[in-house]
C-alpha cells in the first residue's frame, strides 16, 4: 500500500521523550487527562466492535452528502466578525481578524488508512477542496487520532500553509511528514501565542492520543481558544464531559461562539467522548452563548447510534436547556451571528 508506513507518522524517541517529560501533564512515561479516565473496551470486545459497525443500519446517509463549492473572494471579504466554514466531522475553516485559519483538515476519504477494511467519508471529492482554498496563515491541529490528523491532507496543504499550532507531541509527525520544523509550535495545555491581533490558547480536553500500537498517549489532546478584542471564539476538541469545562468558562469568561463535540460517542468510550446531553452541558459550563455540534456527519465511527442523532439529539438538549444552536450545511459560509436552525439533512 502507497504511503502506508508513512501513515504512523514520526517516531517518539528518548530526545522526544525527554522533551515531554518537562510538561506537568506527563506521568508515567505517557501523557495524562487532568482526572481518571478509563474506557470499558478490551481487545476481547474488539471483533464485536467491527461487526456492528459493518452491520448497524442508519450509520451512513443514503446518498453522499453534498459539500456547497468554496467561494474564495466573500470568504476573504473584510467582515465585522469572524466566518467559518464546516466541511464535516471536525474540520472548519476560519477566516478571524485578517486571518485564516484551518482546523484539524482531515479531508481525506478514509479514517483507517492503514486498516484492512475502510472507513469512508460520507462526501466525495473532499480532498479536491484544498485546490480552492487561499493562503492558510496557520493550520492547528488538537491531537493525532486518524480522523484529525491525516497524511494526504497535510501534502496538499503544505505549499499553502505558514504556521501550523499543535499539541504537544505532534511536531514529529509533521516533520517526518515533509514540514518544516521551524513552521511548528507545540501546546501544552494553556500555553498560548500571538497571531497578529489574536490571541490563541490551547485548552485541556478529557482524551487520548495515538496511530499505532507503541504510542498510545504520546501526544497531547485539547481544543483552542481564540480571543480579540471584539469577540471570542472557542474550539472544544475531542473528549468526555469533565470538571475542566468549567474551569474553561471560569479562566475565559463567555465565549461568543463555540465548536462542541457531539458525535461518535458510545457507552464504552463515554469518558472520552461527550453524549448530546454532556456536549450541551459542556458549553453551559464554559459560558457559550451559541453553539453548533461538529465531530458528526463525516464518519462512522461508533455503532451506538444513528448518522444524524448526533444533531437530533444536541437540538433537543439545547433548546431544553436554553442554549442558542446553529446548524449550517456542509461547505456553508456563516457567521455567528446567522440563525441556521433548519435541520438540512432532513431535505
Amino acid at each position: 500500500m502507497k504511503n502506508f508506513h508513512l501513515q504512523f507518522g514520526g517516531k517518539v524517541t528518548k530526545e522526544l521523550e525527554a522533551q515531554y517529560e518537562k510538561s506537568a501533564n506527563w506521568k508515567d512515561g505517557k501523557f495524562q487527562n487532568l482526572e481518571e479516565t478509563k474506557m470499558d473496551i478490551t481487545l476481547g470486545k474488539i471483533p464485536g466492535v467491527i461487526y456492528k459497525q459493518l452491520t448497524k443500519k442508519g450509520q451512513h446517509p443514503e446518498a453522499n452528502l453534498p459539500i456547497l463549492p468554496f467561494a474564495k473572494e466573500t470568504f476573504l471579504a473584510t467582515a465585522a466578525h469572524a466566518k467559518f466554514i464546516w466541511y464535516g466531522h471536525s474540520v472548519v475553516l476560519m477566516r478571524m481578524h485578517g486571518k485564516t485559519i484551518l482546523i484539524d483538515p482531515m479531508l481525506g476519504r478514509d479514517t483507517t488508512p492503514i486498516a484492512p477494511f475502510a472507513n469512508k467519508r460520507f462526501s466525495t471529492n473532499s480532498l479536491s477542496l484544498i485546490d480552492d482554498f487561499p493562503e492558510i496563515d496557520l493550520i492547528l491541529l488538537t491531537h493525532d487520532h486518524y480522523d484529525h490528523l491525516d497524511y494526504d491532507s497535510i501534502q496538499k496543504l503544505k505549499p499553502k500553509t505558514k504556521k501550523y499550532f499543535v499539541a504537544l507531541g505532534l511536531k514529529r509527525h509533521l516533520v517526518r511528514w515533509g514540514v518544516e520544523a521551524d513552521l511548528i509550535t507545540e501546546f501544552d495545555w494553556w500555553n498560548e501565542q500571538v497571531l497578529g491581533d489574536m490571541q490563541i490558547t490551547f485548552t485541556p480536553t478529557r482524551h487520548f492520543s495515538g496511530r499505532g500500537l507503541t504510542d498510545r498517549a504520546k501526544c497531547l489532546w485539547g481544543g483552542w481558544v481564540f480571543e480579540t478584542e471584539k469577540e471570542k471564539i472557542w474550539f472544544s476538541g475531542d473528549g468526555g464531559y469533565g470538571k475542566h469545562f468549567k474551569a474553561i468558562g471560569e479562566r475565559f469568561g463567555a465565549f461568543d461562539f463555540a465548536f462542541m463535540e457531539c458525535g461518535q460517542y458510545n457507552e464504552d468510550w463515554r469518558p472520552i467522548h461527550m453524549f448530546p446531553d454532556e456536549s450541551v452541558q459542556a458549553a453551559l459550563d464554559a459560558q457559550v452563548k451559541k453553539a453548533m455540534p461538529v465531530h458528526w456527519a463525516g464518519f462512522a465511527l461508533s455503532y451506538q447510534h444513528e448518522w444524524t442523532d448526533p444533531a437530533t439529539e444536541f437540538v433537543k438538549f439545547s433548546e431544553a436547556k436554553q442554549l442558542s444552536y446553529l446548524l449550517p450545511p456542509l461547505g456553508q459560509l456563516f457567521t455567528y451571528s446567522d440563525t441556521m436552525q433548519e435541520q438540512w439533512w432532513r431535505q
